[in-house]
């Protein structure tokens, strides 16, 4: 009798035990959705979206497919940002700063010469600076799910090797389609033409732009080196990377649905965070093995450009909002006690 009654009790336990373990995955519904970005496929941003997709159809049973649409295939970021606005795609995943002609205070993150390191960034970004700026999204028909690396963004050119401020003068720089880097190069005295980063590649091979700038891994993966001579280690900006989805889509999710998505971009951002820095730390003697010729600013060189730029970060700190500048640099030095 005794025995029975277990059984009759195990019996009872094993589904309420499974009821248990996964309730979220019964309110999940079988979906579908689009992730668009504007770089190729082994580019670290490719490779975080490889990972979010992967952990989302793991967190979701398999009820939630994420299908990628990497190297602009949907289009370029300024333009899938209104396809986000409207409905029409998913999600993306872009430089947080192209937001700054949607929400003017995310002009603060494309301020030059701005973070350290990436760790730096990542403290910033993950911390009260990032999140009140992710804040002001939903307004826009965007919401943010975190930040994940672009990295820092390097100078190469067809015309000469840059060494020295000087050498940056005149030259036609492609520039993303923001109004700080654009001022940026102009400020440094060349001729800044912004363009979408699927249109670079045949910008440079036409001569339509003498050169542009971009992280080592861009400078890599798009094969830029194909159409470049000249690279120079600048690091005149970092840039943060947002994933971001299209309010009118995630309105109709419900609770379980967005808590597979939040964990699955916020374990995908450490794993994309990893992968950029590892890919930029050997992408410079990648690039110098296709022969590109790569020259290293001095610190007082490096110090020119910082004065050249000055003028320029006190214009838009009026611009972006006195408020949300004093609060990043404000950030900024308590982290490296200041």
């Amino acid at each position: 009798m005794f025995n029975r009654l277990m059984k009759m009790a195990l019996g009872l336990a094993v589904p309420v035990a499974l009821m248990a373990a996964s309730p979220a995955l019964a309110e999940i519904r079988e979906q579908q959705l689009k992730f668009a970005a504007a770089n190729n496929k082994g580019h670290p941003q490719v490779m975080g979206m490889e990972k979010f997709a992967e952990l989302v159809k793991e967190k979701s049973g398999g009820k939630i497919e994420v299908k990628l649409f990497p190297g602009g295939v949907l289009g370029g970021d300024v333009q899938t940002v209104s396809a986000l606005q409207g409905g029409v795609i998913e999600m993306t995943v872009l430089n947080a700063g192209i937001l700054a002609g949607n929400v003017k205070q995310f002009g603060a993150v494309d301020l030059p010469f701005l973070f350290n390191n990436g760790e730096e960034a990542d403290q910033v970004m993950d911390g009260a600076f990032g999140t009140s700026l992710a804040n002001l999204l939903p307004d826009t028909g965007l919401v943010g799910l975190g930040y994940w690396e672009l990295g820092f963004r390097n100078l190469t050119n067809n015309r000469h090797p840059v060494t020295k401020l000087e050498d940056i003068k005149g030259l036609k720089i492609r520039t993303i389609q923001s109004p700080i880097p654009i001022e940026l190069f102009n400020n440094l005295g060349a001729n800044a033409v912004p363009l979408p980063y699927t249109e670079l590649y045949t910008a440079l091979e036409t001569g339509t732009v003498d050169g542009q700038e971009n992280p080592a891994a861009n400078i890599l993966n798009a094969k830029f080196y194909e159409v470049q001579k000249y690279m120079t280690v600048t690091r005149h900006q970092y840039n943060p990377q947002i994933v971001l989805v299209s309010k009118k889509f995630w309105d109709g999710l419900n609770d379980e649905e967005k808590a597979v998505l939040q964990a699955s971009a916020t374990e995908a951002r450490d794993y994309q965070r990893q992968a950029s820095r590892e890919f930029d730390a050997k992408a410079i003697a990648d690039i110098k093995a296709t022969g590109m010729e790569v020259n290293e600013l001095s610190p007082e060189e490096t110090q020119k450009l910082r004065d050249a730029v000055k003028p320029m970060i006190e214009k838009f700190s009026v611009e972006i909002g006195a408020d949300t500048v004093a609060a990043l640099f404000k950030e900024l030095q308590t982290l490296r006690g200041q």
